[in-house]
């Protein structure tokens, strides 16, 4: 079967089977991590399941995507794979395909928006693949993608709809039920549906009872969507990109169709609180796709209260100034900092018997803020802003409530 296949349908591909999963897990052996899945003591009993987490971001590219993408480069013809390869995407899937094309010899052009963070770019480049940067949006990528296919004669591959790359991703789960076969449930995040197709297909194979649970960030509910025949808006800054797919594939709708008993989604301060979490108690970094399991987790604890759920933490690839922004939302969100607003009287002494009350409580003082113009106060009233640090939230109460007794009037800028 080609790769590119482009003649076919979805329902024309054939549904892989437990065997498509072994045999791919055995041709990509010694080529991938074998990465492992480890109990967590602390977020099993935080969320009141028994919780394993398989470390796909130990990868060498830090992403799972590596295991489809290698088993569809084996899986070509040795003429084609001459030729080279082309794919559309900025992120994992561009990293593991020019990775491994780079290393069996097989030229690889990635197209990717003009938008793409150039450390991306670079990071791609970095493992050999030729980059056409063009269009704004992943779409405009695709299409010219599939343009240069027809015009160099190369072979694409796609980052999920495709039987190969399905039965790749699949081998995430073999690993992880050999490792614990006791698991009775899985959470696979869900952007355009190969991660689950292939997994799904695997567990089910091993385990005909085990269930499949798929989530998706709120703001790409793509694949929830379609199968619930709703009409849902896909769109927005979501921290979770590696899953943010407007347009799940043909061939992994109809095979994420059957397999699912649930598909879940998670607000974005579910994702941000996973992230915060897994680095915090784990000690690992992953991405906003990665800590998807774990946001459905903490979303929804009641679906899984008790069952021992098995997680993949998918990715890796998370932008440092973006992991620190994360960081410190959620300590703001857990009560460790805040910014308070304070109404003054704008006379000398003012400030310092505030100063004096955040003294006695033993609250660090970050920044100050005061803003005398643009402000509806009469003009001897200021406000102030104080970033503070508290040890907790019961700690940062104690120290609102001081200042209200005080006769302050005080309000907490809170996140979304």
């Amino acid at each position: 079967m080609s790769t590119t296949a482009p003649t076919l349908s979805a329902a024309d591909l054939p549904a892989i089977t437990l065997d498509d999963v072994r045999a791919a897990a055995a041709r990509i052996d010694g080529a991938i991590v074998r990465t492992p899945t480890l109990h967590s003591q602390t977020l099993s009993e935080m969320v009141g399941a028994e919780v394993w987490l398989k470390f796909e971001n130990l990868q060498f590219t830090a992403a799972y995507k590596e295991r489809g993408a290698l088993n569809a480069l084996l899986l070509m013809d040795p003429v084609a794979r001459a030729r080279g390869v082309i794919a559309a995407s900025a992120g994992n899937h561009a990293q593991g395909l020019a990775y491994h094309g780079k290393r069996l010899g097989v030229p690889v052009t990635i197209v990717m928006p003009k938008t793409t963070p150039q450390v991306k770019v670079y990071q791609t480049a970095s493992h050999g693949a030729e980059i056409v940067l063009f269009g704004e949006k992943y779409d405009d990528a695709y299409a010219h993608a599939r343009e240069l296919e027809v015009e160099r004669g190369l072979t694409f591959v796609h980052p999920f709809d495709h039987p190969h790359i399905a039965a790749g991703q699949g081998t995430v789960a073999l690993e992880m039920l050999e490792d614990v076969p006791e698991i009775d449930t899985l959470i696979i995040p869900i952007g355009g549906g190969g991660l689950f197709t292939g997994m799904g297909t695997a567990a089910r194979g091993i385990n005909p009872h085990i269930r499949l649970i798929g989530v998706q960030a709120e703001l790409y509910p793509s694949m929830y969507a379609k199968l619930n025949g709703v009409d849902m808006a896909c769109e927005g800054d979501t921290l979770a990109e590696g899953i943010a797919v407007k347009e799940p594939g043909d061939y992994t709708r109809l095979r994420v169709a059957e397999l699912n008993d649930d598909i879940v989604l998670v607000a974005e301060r579910h994702l941000e609180r996973a992230v915060s979490l897994l680095l915090q108690i784990e000690k690992t970094v992953v991405e906003g796709a990665g800590a998807a399991g774990l946001a459905a987790l903490l979303a929804h604890p009641e679906e899984f209260a008790g069952r021992k759920v098995g997680l993949v933490l998918c990715g890796g690839n998370i932008d440092t100034r973006l992991l620190a922004n994360v960081l410190l939302r959620d300590l703001a969100r857990s009560g460790r900092i805040a910014r308070l607003r304070i109404r003054l009287q704008d006379r000398p002494g003012a400030l310092f018997k505030v100063m004096k009350l955040f003294d006695e409580k033993q609250v660090n003082i970050i920044e100050i803020y005061h803003q005398r113009i643009f402000t509806t106060l009469p003009a001897k009233g200021l406000i102030t802003d104080i970033e503070c640090e508290a040890r907790d939230r019961e700690h940062l109460d104690s120290l609102v409530a001081s200042l209200r007794d005080a006769g302050y009037m005080v309000t907490t800028v809170e996140l979304a």
